[in-house]
């Protein structure tokens, strides 16, 4: 019989190191682990990001929606070298940069300050329109948790974009089963009644992920990223 489990996580052990130097959020450990596969293959392998050049022509953009809890985002954004890996040791400290959210204007490589959740899916519907109007070069990565797909901001802004067609726009939902609502057919089913394409992949399986996220599409994408059950 074909074993179904996926590989075992490919996760350098500096950045496994860098998320063990970051204590004191221990409430959000479901929500900030349940992401950071997602967010080390995007920012290793997927998005047209430089840390030495933040501004770089045709740079990709990404938002964490998921903004509570981001001692994940920190630990990447820190072993990819967007600053300096001292900082993961004070986390919320009276002058520290790194906060319980992530602030855009304290912390290099952070698009959007976010936390509250619903913002970051409709700010990234509103910047990948706006690319397409300047005709400006570049992605727009934005990462939603399944339970804030609960908002109803969000269903506005999976319609608009599938009317605008934003071939720019790329969601990511990190599905660990915390959800109140749901929806009939699925995750992806709820992208793709608004003309979104959708792909699937298990958070272990990295080159899945990749797949995934680089599929080709003519509109807005969603990948759908089955993470270990909150709380299991």
């Amino acid at each position: 019989m074909t074993s179904t489990t996926a590989p075992p996580r490919p996760l350098p052990p500096a950045l496994l190191h860098n998320l063990r130097r970051l204590t004191g959020d221990e409430k959000h450990d479901a929500a900030a682990h349940s992401t950071l596969d997602v967010l080390w293959v995007l920012h290793d392998r997927v998005l047209r990001l430089r840390p030495d050049d933040p501004a770089m022509p045709g740079r990709d953009r990404f938002l964490l929606s998921k903004g509570h809890g981001p001692a994940s985002y920190y630990a990447v954004l820190a072993t990819a070298g967007f600053f300096p890996e001292h900082w993961l040791d004070d986390l919320a400290g009276p002058t520290a940069p790194l906060g319980h959210h992530p602030d855009r204007l304290l912390v290099p490589g952070v698009e959007i300050s976010s936390g509250s959740l619903g913002h970051g899916l409709p700010l990234a519907v509103g910047l990948a329109r706006g690319l397409d109007l300047t005709g400006e070069a570049g992605d727009v990565h934005v990462l939603v948790g399944d339970a804030e797909l609960d908002e109803g901001s969000n269903h506005e802004a999976i319609a608009l974009a599938g009317r605008w067609g934003l071939r720019r726009l790329r969601c990511v939902v990190v599905d660990n089963a915390s959800a109140t609502l749901g929806w009939p057919g699925g995750i992806a089913r709820r992208f793709e009644v608004e003309g979104w394409s959708s792909a699937h992949a298990d958070a272990a399986d990295h080159d899945a992920l990749h797949a995934a996220l680089t599929r080709p599409a003519d509109g807005p994408h969603v990948t759908v990223v089955r993470a270990a059950r909150k709380g299991a």
